[in-house]
């Protein structure tokens, strides 16, 4: 797609090269979802959009993020006629150590989280593709593509109670319309992990 990123890699796949294939790469920090990493997403995600011969997006995690986790081949599916990650992991949440310093009030003025909701406003179809770990902003980043690819190793959780807070980018909206107001609630409240 062109412009050089950090964080993330990015390419259009397919027999016609018409599906945007955009793959968080920060394994070091497990695809941490830290500022830097969600505007290069934005970037990649407005770069997909206006481009014409894109139509669709998958949104995958790295191979390496979880080195030893996935036990399986990072090719087990095909994706119109080229390979399609869809056995790697996809985010372990939102960069802790780049939050823990920040107050409320810091949070709440610099406009922290702004732009985390890019993926659910693209109009192109976004297919978030886990399988490992996708936990707090991770699970809500999966959330709010439009379809969800779990591999067998994919687990969702909104663990943010462990650590004295609340899902932060809309993962308690989104989570009870996904998995039902009982599930959503014992997720939220206890940090449990689903498997697909």
């Amino acid at each position: 797609a062109g412009a050089a990123f950090q964080y993330l890699q990015v390419q259009k796949t397919g027999a016609q090269k018409n599906v945007g294939l955009i793959q968080l790469n920060r394994p070091q920090a497990l695809n941490a979802l830290c500022e830097g990493l969600m505007a290069e997403l934005r970037q990649a995600l407005e770069a997909m959009e206006s481009d014409p011969e894109v139509g669709a997006i998958v949104l995958t995690g790295s191979q390496k993020a979880f080195a030893g986790r996935t036990g399986a081949s990072p090719h087990t599916r095909v994706l119109g006629g080229d390979w399609c990650p869809t056995a790697l992991p996809f985010a372990a949440g939102a960069d802790i150590k780049e939050m823990q310093n920040k107050t409320f009030q810091e949070c709440y003025n610099s406009g922290f989280l702004a732009g985390w909701d890019k993926v659910s406003v693209v109009r192109k179809p976004i297919i978030a593709a886990v399988n490992g770990y996708a936990l707090g902003g991770g699970c809500e980043l999966a959330m709010m593509c439009d379809i969800i690819y779990a591999g067998e190793k994919a687990q969702f959780g909104q663990p943010e109670i462990l650590l004295g807070t609340i899902p932060g980018a809309g993962g308690t909206q989104r989570l009870t319309r996904a998995v039902g107001k009982s599930l959503a609630m014992e997720m939220v409240l206890t940090g449990d992990r689903i498997s697909a």
